[in-house]
């Protein structure tokens, strides 16, 4: 490692553009893009601001703990699945689940009730063809002023990245798992 001098006469660049609800993802293979957006929830509530999560895959009876977590500070998070896609006995009943989650979503980001919507794994019934890109991309355009939306999964679709105001893309660098590692609760819970 290269030691490094810190910066010491940095510029301050103050910024003219207007205040708005920003449209922000979190995509990649890398590990933290569901963590990165809790934290941002949880930032959010403790400056007294409304949040709500959605979760596309996990059930609604999920108690993973970030469900016990915001249940406690009383931040409403709802499972919208049936859970991993690989496990589920009938697929066409989680595309329906994902549609009808959709919908609740949808009701929430524009009802401009929240400061914060966080979608948790959307972009997989994106790209599954379980919702139209379209629809989902005009919604999210035709939020109130206010309502920032956070959005979640791996290879998010380009369309919805281009009209995105703040892009991360969580690089797999190296993953326990590939150790041979299990989950563990408390980390990947």
């Amino acid at each position: 490692m290269q030691v490094e001098q810190p910066p010491v006469d940095r510029v301050r660049q103050v910024q003219e553009g207007e205040r708005r609800g920003l449209l922000l993802i979190n995509t990649g293979n890398g590990k933290g893009k569901s963590t990165s957006a809790f934290g941002l929830a949880l930032r959010a509530h403790g400056r007294g601001k409304a949040v709500k999560i959605f979760q596309f895959l996990k059930v609604p009876s999920a108690r993973f703990g970030e469900h016990r977590t915001f249940d406690t500070l009383g931040v409403p998070i709802e499972g919208l699945g049936d859970g991993f896609t690989w496990k589920s006995k009938d697929i066409e009943h989680s595309a329906e689940l994902a549609r009808q989650g959709w919908s609740k979503a949808r009701e929430a980001i524009l009802s401009g009730d929240y400061f914060l919507v966080v979608l948790d794994e959307l972009t997989y019934p994106l790209i599954y063809g379980w919702l139209p890109l379209e629809e989902v991309m005009q919604d999210l355009q035709a939020r109130p002023a206010h309502v920032h939306v956070m959005v979640t999964g791996r290879r998010c679709p380009q369309e919805l990245i281009d009209i995105a105001d703040t892009v991360t893309d969580m690089q797999l660098v190296k993953h326990a798992y590939q150790a041979g590692i299990p989950a563990q609760r408390g980390i990947e819970d």
